[in-house]
């Protein structure tokens, strides 16, 4: 990484990076994003309905909407196993985010099926 950028430049930078590689429920268009902060990371699940409340699809309108309310809740996603005993991303608990300077988001992918949340 060069020298001469500074911490906020790069926290910034990483709040804006995205990746194509989402992943979708097929029935609900369930996203997924990975949620970094300097103590751990979590997978969160929005529907587009929820997306569309918040003025987008990507990291970056997650990021913004934290940014501007200051909180955020969305569905904790886990590696469950399903009805038929196949691994799939299920969702385990609502959650609230808080918004903090160094916390990232970005897009998770996954090659398990994704369920949606209630």
């Amino acid at each position: 990484m060069a020298s001469g950028l500074t911490r906020p430049f790069c926290a910034t930078l990483a709040l804006l990076a995205m990746s194509p590689s989402m992943s979708f429920a097929e029935d609900s268009r369930t996203s997924l994003f990975k949620v970094i902060t300097v103590k751990d990371e979590i997978v969160i699940g929005l529907s587009s309905e929820e997306l569309a409340s918040i003025g987008g699809s990507d990291a970056s309108a997650i990021a913004h909407a934290l940014a501007q309310k200051g909180d955020l809740s969305a569905w904790q996603y886990n590696v469950h196993r399903g009805p038929s005993g196949e691994l799939q991303m299920a969702p385990t608990a609502k959650i609230g985010l808080l918004s903090h300077a160094s916390l990232r988001v970005e897009p998770y992918g996954t090659t398990y099926t994704v369920a949606p949340h209630p």
